[in-house]
């Protein structure tokens, strides 16, 4: 893999590169296989359909979105796409958003955005824009992750979505979903700005209801990224999914004030018999 690759026209370079993540190629390599291996998940026999993972500042949610990834170590070679949808934090939009870029930048290299996943979301009512995605940080944040779990040259789809029914976000993801060769990552935090003790109950109320298949029970108050995430969870529901809650932290337990805290989860979606 080459490292420090230097972002071509056509192009998105990183938003959040030395704020949320390490600048430096070796240290954002290094810091990110620390993260995987101190998950100390064993190989699975199998990747899972999807994943759940948080999407704050690496010293924050980084050991939590790493017991994700790392349950990819051993079946890495099977994975060639991922599609990953997550919310918007800075540009306001209604429905599904794809980027036109031809690849997104991080620090460890560039990944090329697949035209053919990209064609098939906008079949399923995908607007095709880089404004949400340009000062987006839920999506970018996995990538690293995704660079040093994966073999080089998989292809990438990322989808902003809002403001959209979870029967509309399961549809899309349906498109995606249970593929051989593709993953689907749902980036979402959890509640946000309460002292640990409410953050702890109001997380555990939220991972309830993705294990119970209840998407109708999620909202804002308790994931940011609730939008997409009720998508996956109402997907999970219509085929008879298992969930799998692979950790539930917060700020508080890992770096952050235990006054106000952002609460993190991490969950596997099994692959359809």
């Amino acid at each position: 893999m080459r490292l420090g690759r230097t972002a071509s026209p056509g192009t998105r370079p990183p938003a959040v590169s030395g704020t949320f993540y390490p600048a430096s190629p070796s240290e954002l390599a290094r810091h990110v296989d620390a993260l995987l291996d101190a998950a100390g998940i064993p190989p699975a026999g199998q990747p899972p359909a999807a994943l759940v993972v948080p999407h704050a500042g690496y010293v924050y949610s980084g050991p939590v979105a790493a017991t994700a990834f790392a349950r990819l170590r051993g079946t890495a070679a099977s994975i060639s796409r991922v599609v990953a949808f997550g919310p918007v934090h800075h540009v306001a939009i209604r429905g599904a958003a794809v980027p036109a870029a031809d690849a997104w930048a991080t620090p460890l290299g560039d990944v090329p955005i697949d035209p053919v996943l990209r064609e098939r979301a906008v079949a399923r009512g995908a607007a095709v824009t880089d404004r949400p995605h340009a000062p987006e940080h839920s999506l970018e944040v996995q990538l690293p992750f995704l660079q040093r779990s994966l073999a080089p040259g998989f292809g990438f789809l990322p989808v902003a979505v809002s403001d959209q029914s979870a029967a509309m976000t399961a549809d899309l993801m349906e498109a995606f979903f249970g593929e051989t060769g593709t993953l689907v990552v749902v980036s979402t935090d959890l509640s946000h700005y309460h002292d640990l003790a409410t953050a702890r109950l109001l997380d555990r109320r939220t991972a309830d209801a993705i294990l119970a298949r209840e998407p109708e029970k999620l909202s804002g108050d308790g994931a940011c990224g609730f939008y997409p995430l009720r998508g996956l969870v109402e997907l999970a529901r219509k085929r008879d999914l298992s969930i799998e809650l692979l950790d539930l932290r917060t700020s508080g337990d890992t770096a952050g004030d235990p006054e106000r805290v952002v609460g993190y989860g991490a969950f596997a979606i099994g692959r359809p018999a």
